[in-house]
């Protein structure tokens, strides 16, 4: 296992770590145009996401979106959709990243609950099948291969 980070590194692939919260989601730092934010990793949400309120922190382009969301005990829900942005999560980086928005208010009201700090957004499957991810749980760090 002590051989795995180098043979990714030769292969193209950074590190990032990820810190576990009071209620045991990953939690991530990124960036998206330059601008940081707390994010929850998440293999089980298709898409990544921001809520409403980070339109502005993250200078997102809205536009209208046909989808609807569903997850974490809401369905159907309004959604828009914020194309191009420059996503940067470590030293990898996306420049071409479209971006879902939806209230994430649910989702940072459980996290309130249990004490733990809420987030701006979730990193889902899209990115992490991107970057080719590899998921080190026992190392609290995660892998992309750069673009």
């Amino acid at each position: 296992m002590e051989k795995l980070p180098l043979l990714l590194k030769k292969e193209g692939y950074q590190k990032i770590n990820f810190k576990v919260s009071k209620t045991k989601h990953l939690l991530i730092k990124a960036s998206i145009n330059g601008i940081k934010g707390n994010f929850i990793l998440d293999t089980g949400a298709s898409n990544s996401c921001v809520g409403f309120e980070s339109i502005d922190i993250f200078q997102l382009v809205a536009g209208k979106s046909k989808t609807k969301a569903s997850g974490a005990g809401a369905t159907g829900m309004f959604t828009q959709l914020a194309k191009d942005n420059l996503l940067q999560i470590g030293t990898w980086k996306h420049t071409t990243f479209h971006l879902v928005i939806f209230d994430l208010s649910h989702v940072n009201e459980a996290l309130i609950q249990h004490k733990a700090k809420p987030v701006q957004g979730i990193i889902g499957a899209d990115i992490l099948i991107e970057g080719k991810a590899i998921i080190d749980y026992f190392n609290h760090c995660f892998y992309l291969k750069k673009i």
